[in-house]
């Protein structure tokens, strides 16, 4: 329990923040999860269109402060050669 009007202020705003914060992360996720998707069914075509629809996603949840700007470079990397690799 807070102890001082700023302190429950900072707990509002941080039971708000937490909610956006983690529907945001959700829906990278999902944007994530159809990319392998469609690479574990091979479809070449799909999977760079689902690549380049999370990219956006990504980067924009590193400019909200959701992922770090390394972890999400690293994710695109590793999912862009495996695109690439697709027959």
């Amino acid at each position: 329990m807070a102890n001082s009007p700023q302190a429950a202020k900072r707990a509002r705003q941080n039971e708000k923040r937490f909610a956006i914060n983690k529907a945001r992360r959700s829906r990278i996720r999902t944007f994530l999860r159809k990319v392998e998707e469609a690479i574990a069914s091979g479809d070449k075509d799909a999977a760079t269109a689902a690549l380049r629809a999370a990219q956006p996603e990504l980067m924009r949840g590193v400019s909200k402060g959701v992922f770090h700007k390394n972890t999400a470079s690293r994710k695109m990397s590793r999912l862009s050669s495996r695109v690439k690799a697709l027959g």
